[in-house]
């Protein structure tokens, strides 16, 4: 059931959004490959042994969660990204920086998962 929740979120934004959507999927499981894809606060999202990873599209923007807060030179570089509370946000407008998204990933999963 959380599998199909989890799919059920990318035809709920544009087609472009779904594409940025999976291409973030497809790199949390490659960097992660004993995540499972479930959903959490109605977003998809990836657990091990508790969720590490939230991501949503929205009007403007695809938004990561929870921020990150380690290691240091990771969350400088997500500094250009990051929102008011601290969690990166991809803008449509620019291209979506698969790599950084998935050193994130990997992160999270240490921290949290």
């Amino acid at each position: 059931m959380d599998e199909a929740a989890h799919a059920a979120h990318f035809t709920t934004v544009a087609d472009a959004v779904g594409l940025r959507l999976r291409q973030i999927q497809a790199e949390v499981e490659r960097v992660v490959p004993d995540a499972r894809r479930c959903i959490g606060y109605k977003m998809p999202a990836f657990r091990r042994r508790r969720i590490f990873f939230y991501f949503a599209g929205f009007k403007q923007h695809i938004g990561i969660y929870p921020p990150l807060s380690g290691p240091p030179e990771l969350v400088a570089e997500l500094a250009p990204w990051r929102g008011p509370k601290g969690n990166p946000a991809f803008p449509h407008k620019h291209p979506l920086p698969i790599d950084l998204i998935g050193r994130v990933a990997a992160a999270l999963a240490e921290q949290y998962g």
